[in-house]
């Protein structure tokens, strides 16, 4: 069939003639003349465009197409990084780049034609020897005083995805300027013939084990109280990899710490690109936890938790006092985390007055308050990971970083790593679970504890679609209405300040002190009431839709009161939405 011919895009048609005419194997010109014959309209959704590079890398669909990922794609994005990364660092007499994978269909095939791609452009290439967690990868590029790295994963997506993200010299995904920088050289490679596949194969080095021990080592030394894991050794732990590279190396890490109960979900251990066991390899979802949840509840467990695909992410499951068991949320694990370590340093006597902790903009404030109340000083960035090695590079010999976090069940301790960790995650939240048992508690009641010290704070999120270039007017409309007219109560609750990110200015209300934010601009608006109480108004970047974030906070007296005020913090939010027309 001839191309020119289908009712389809014209950039569809361009895109697929060019690889139909270009320097691309056979397989994939078959598969592209049988999209042709029998499915144009996924022809299109192929073709129509190149798949984005966006400021964190690939993610998209696999299959044959400029919108897809594929060892093309793939190619062409490493190019474009290889390209600016020389440009940088062109006084460098050797450039240098870790690589490594996760368990998804297709990643090791990716890695290695990342591999060959930045080897045939002079780079020595440290390539991981099979999966490995993405906080090692960013570990490996410290390590290893490379320029850049990348990461092979499509994170929690589901199974039909792969994705890329792609590193700096700091073990750090790009930020400003490198982010938008390297999407430039990306558009630049038009095809595969500007690519340089083929020639530097002398230039990579496998590694692997030696690695391992460097970071599992580093992750030990996290520990704050080894006498403690030792005593209470066999607390009953389980854990789920999802499927993902978590197996290669938490396990391995909870028994070199001296755990020795540690149950793995067998059905679960083995990676496999399919996800085969769990509609979504996410662990923020009920069902991705649910077969874990259901072997602690046969074993009498004290603590679950599981790792996405990358073993970047965290889910944490608790037994409640009626035996039933509780899904944490990613604020709820960030607070015990950020309450453990900080407990940990004061009784040590190891605060200076010099330490700091960081979280998102769209985080509780408990882990503020928690950090605050120690005199450790806490600092608010953007949504993402990135923002929180952006802020430790920036105090890099200043201050001392302990731990950071965000909402979205990503954490970080210490600093050698420069990305959300599950694998320290994991080996501190075991030792939490230890250490309620030296208590005579639970992890549940260290929750509880919490919230009794600091206040009971609940959050809650509601996203809101509106579709089509209209329902984009409309946003960005609602966007602009409360900023020229915001809200001056919210629920009967007065608005004493207001933080506008966009505008880099936080407004004090009720004294008219207006200070200003030192962050990289976003289009996020925040608005606090007098009783403690928080809203985040944020539109997505990359979906037709205006993200709320509530955060609303109540006392708690007792474990007895926690159903109870925890209804109530609901009532609040769902409150909060019709105060402000949302529901």
């Amino acid at each position: 069939m001839d191309i020119k011919n289908l009712n389809i895009d014209e950039s569809a048609k361009l895109n697929a003639q060019s690889w139909l005419d270009g320097d691309y194997d056979e397989a994939t010109k078959q598969a592209i003349r049988e999209m042709a014959e029998t499915n144009p309209q996924e022809l299109n959704e192929s073709f129509y465009r190149h798949l984005e590079f966006g400021t964190g890398g690939l993610r998209g669909i696999m299959g044959v197409g400029t919108n897809r990922m594929n060892r093309y794609t793939v190619a062409m994005a490493t190019q474009g990084l290889a390209n600016y990364v020389k440009m940088q660092f062109a006084g460098e007499a050797e450039l240098r780049a870790a690589v490594s994978h996760d368990s998804r269909n297709h990643s090791r095939e990716f890695a290695e034609i990342t591999a060959n791609v930045l080897a045939a452009n002079g780079f020595k290439v440290y390539l991981f020897d099979g999966m490995r967690p993405t906080p090692e990868l960013s570990f490996a590029v410290r390590h290893f005083h490379c320029h850049t790295g990348v990461m092979v994963t499509a994170s929690h997506n589901p199974k039909e995805y792969n994705g890329y993200k792609a590193y700096w010299s700091d073990g750090c995904q790009l930020t400003a300027p490198h982010d938008e920088a390297v999407i430039d050289e990306v558009l630049k490679i038009k095809a595969v013939s500007d690519v340089k596949m083929k020639g530097g194969e002398q230039n990579i080095i496998i590694i692997g084990e030696e690695v391992d021990k460097v970071y599992l080592s580093r992750v030990e030394a996290n520990s704050l109280n080894p006498a403690v894991i030792k005593k209470h050794h066999d607390v009953k732990i389980v854990y789920t990899p999802l499927h993902g590279t978590g197996i290669t190396l938490i396990p391995r890490m909870l028994k070199q710490l001296g755990f020795t109960n540690v149950n793995v979900v067998e059905a679960q251990a083995v990676p496999d690109g399919n996800f085969p066991t769990t509609p979504s390899p996410n662990p923020e979802e009920r069902a991705a936890m649910s077969m874990a949840v259901d072997l602690a509840k046969r074993i009498d467990a004290d603590i679950v938790f599981a790792s996405d695909p990358d073993a970047d992410r965290v889910g944490v499951a608790v037994k409640r006092p009626d035996g039933e068991w509780m899904l944490l949320n990613g604020n709820q694990t960030m607070s015990v985390l950020f309450y453990y370590i900080v407990k940990q340093w004061q009784e040590k006597q190891m605060l200076t007055g010099n330490e700091f902790m960081v979280k998102t903009i769209v985080t509780s404030e408990l882990p503020a308050d928690i950090a605050t109340r120690a005199g450790i000083k806490i600092y608010d960035v953007l949504t993402g990971f990135k923002f929180i090695g952006g802020k430790i590079r920036e105090l890099e010999g200043i201050e001392t970083f302990i731990a950071g976090g965000e909402e979205s069940y990503g954490y970080m301790i210490g600093d050698f790593v420069r990305d959300k960790d599950a694998v320290a995650a994991c080996s501190m939240i075991a030792e939490i679970a230890a250490w309620a048992l030296e208590q005579g508690k639970t992890f549940f009641d260290v929750l509880v504890d919490i919230y009794r010290e600091y206040g009971f704070y609940k959050e809650g999120l509601l996203s809101v679609v509106r579709k089509g270039k209209s329902g984009a007017e409309e946003i960005q409309q609602m966007m602009r209405d409360y900023r020229t007219n915001p809200p001056t109560e919210i629920d009967g609750e007065r608005v004493v300040c207001i933080k506008d990110y966009k505008l880099h200015e936080s407004r004090d209300l009720v004294t008219g002190k207006v200070t200003s934010i030192d962050l990289p601009t976003s289009n996020v608006l925040q608005f606090f009431t007098d009783k403690g109480n928080k809203v985040t108004v944020r539109p997505s970047g990359t979906e037709p839709k205006i993200k709320f974030y509530f955060g609303v906070k109540g006392e708690l007296c007792c474990k007895e009161r926690f159903d109870q005020v925890n209804d109530q913090l609901d009532a609040k939010i769902e409150s909060i939405k019709r105060s402000m027309k949302l529901v």
